[in-house]
Parts: C-alpha cells; sequence; structure tokens
C-alpha cells in the first residue's frame, strides 16, 4: 500500500497536537487541582460528582432548617421556663393564702400579688419572636392569642391549634410551635380563669362559715386545677426537650454524612500532585520526542534517494 508523503504529514501533525492537548489537559488539571473539570474529563465521573454535590447541598439545606427549628425551639424554652417559674410562684401565693389566720386584708394582699402574675402569665402566652410573630396563635402568627373578653371579663384564645412544621431530615418533619390553648386551656381547665376566680375569692370577705367553706372549697379546686395546668406546662417542655435533642442528633448524623460526601467527591474530583507531576515529566518528554522525530521525517524526500 502506497502512503503519500501528505499522508506521513498529516498523520505526524495529528500525533503532536493530541500530545500537545493531552499536556495542556494535565497542566489545567495541575493549575486548578481538580482532574475532573468538565464531563468531557470524564463522563462516569462527573456523573457521580454531581450526584454526591447535589445530595451534599440537600444535606446542607436539612441542617440550615434544624438551626432555624433549633432557634425556634429554644425561644420555647427559655419563655416555658419564664412561664413555669411564674406558675410555682402562684402556687406559693395560693398555698399561703390557705393560712387560716389571715385577715380579709392579708388575703387581699395575696390577691394583688395573683394579679401580677397573672398579668405576668397573659404577657408570656402573647410574646413574640424574633420575627415579630406571636408565639402561641398557631397559624395566625399576626394575631395576638389572648384578649381580655370586656362581657366575661375572661382572656379569649383568637388563635388556632395547628402547629407550624419544618422538614429537619429527608424522613423527619418536625413541629416546631406551640398552641396557647395546648399550654394555657388545656383539657377545659383555663389557668386565667382559674387565678381570676381566686382573685375574686380573695378579696371577697369572710364572714360566716358559709363564706369560709366557699373559699377553702374554691383554693382547693384553684391549687388542683392550677397544678393541672402546671403538668401541661412540663410535658410540652419535656417534649420540646425531646426535639432539641433529636436535632442534636440529627446534627451528628448530618455533619458525618457532609464529611463522607467531601470525601467522595474529592476522591473522584481531586489531582494526586505527585502523579500528575510524573505523568507531566513523562508526557513531555513524549512530546518532545515526537517533534523530533517528526522534524527528521518532514525532511524525508524521494530526491533524498536519488
Amino acid at each position: 500500500m502506497r502512503i503519500s508523503t501528505n499522508t506521513i504529514y498529516q498523520t505526524g501533525t495529528n500525533r503532536l497536537m493530541d500530545l500537545q492537548n493531552d499536556l495542556s489537559k494535565l497542566n489545567e488539571q495541575i493549575s486548578s487541582g481538580k482532574k475532573v473539570r468538565t464531563p468531557a474529563d470524564d463522563p462516569v465521573a462527573a456523573a457521580r460528582i454531581l450526584e454526591l454535590t447535589n445530595s451534599q447541598n440537600l444535606n446542607n439545606t436539612y441542617a440550615a432548617t434544624r438551626n432555624v427549628a433549633k432557634t425556634t425551639l429554644e425561644t420555647y424554652e427559655t419563655n416555658m421556663t419564664s412561664i413555669t417559674n411564674v406558675i410555682l410562684d402562684a402556687q406559693a401565693s395560693l398555698v399561703a393564702a390557705g393560712n387560716g389566720a389571715y385577715s380579709d386584708q392579708q388575703r387581699q394582699n395575696i390577691a394583688s400579688e395573683l394579679q401580677g402574675r397573672l398579668d405576668s402569665l397573659i404577657g408570656l402566652a402573647n410574646t413574640k419572636d424574633a420575627q415579630g410573630n406571636y408565639m402561641y396563635s398557631g397559624h395566625k402568627t399576626d394575631t395576638v392569642p389572648f384578649v381580655l373578653n370586656t362581657g366575661t371579663g375572661d382572656m379569649d384564645f383568637q388563635g388556632d391549634t395547628a402547629k407550624r412544621a419544618l422538614q429537619v431530615d429527608v424522613q423527619r418533619q418536625m413541629p416546631i410551635t406551640y398552641s396557647g390553648s395546648e399550654l394555657f386551656q388545656a383539657n377545659g381547665n383555663d389557668l386565667f380563669a382559674n387565678l381570676k376566680d381566686m382573685i375574686t375569692l380573695l378579696k371577697t370577705p369572710i364572714t360566716d362559715a358559709t363564706t369560709q367553706k366557699t373559699f377553702s372549697d374554691g383554693l382547693a379546686d384553684t391549687i388542683t386545677k392550677v397544678q393541672g395546668v402546671l403538668d401541661q406546662v412540663l410535658n410540652v417542655r419535656a417534649d420540646l426537650g425531646s426535639k432539641l435533642n433529636e436535632i442534636d442528633t440529627l446534627d451528628v448524623t448530618g455533619s458525618d454524612m457532609d464529611l463522607q460526601y467531601t470525601a467522595s467527591i474529592s476522591k473522584l474530583q481531586d489531582l494526586d500532585y505527585t502523579e500528575a507531576l510524573s505523568d507531566l515529566s513523562k508526557r513531555s518528554t513524549i512530546l518532545e520526542a515526537a517533534q523530533k522525530s517528526y522534524v527528521q521525517t518532514s525532511q524525508l524526500s524521494l530526491f533524498a534517494f536519488i
């Protein structure tokens, strides 16, 4: 088979261009530190890198969501700690009111204390979070949860019982809010109404055995009901603490997954500099030899043999 001089030249030129392209690609890899910069470098590895990167980004999104959930729950924890302390103070006042030696004036003084506790509890129930949302209104975050009913004198709940939830992990959607009705008016036991009625009793003079019995029965009933609300608050706080612990556990798992994703992506994408530099030296030598060979070949012609 005859091979033309043009074919020989073209083959040599193509060979040199391929070697130069390989060398250029290797130099770019060394400069960037990445052996897979585009899908053309390694389609299979590039697809796997994209898959891992998307999974890592989703994992990071869950981590950011958990941070929001944790901040929200910690805000509730702080608020509920204050609520618990005020209820405990109210209980102490109620126990003191049972002292049979107290005068009407002393009971009225306790009534004033309880009124202060009641006002504090209403204030805590109507607290806003850092974003300006009412914490205990459910989905109606721009609505004041508890408003005084001027007709009955009771505190009416204006929110709803819905709970906002966040996707804190691929398989976990966590409720992160609490409704005022479940905290202060659970099972028909209205803390605000109970304290209001007790304040009225404390302000009523005891004049005979009947008023004494009315007061004693009312006090006992109020103490029982306030304890019931306190138990409910403590149950909610236990649920809250459980969620915070769960978030901590998910954070640890998420952090481990992030490290695994980073390591897997690095293994596929990052360049082995020692191997790359060795390959660069080898390819440079091959290119230099090919260039010399091409020069010698290109100088050949039939006239050299005449």
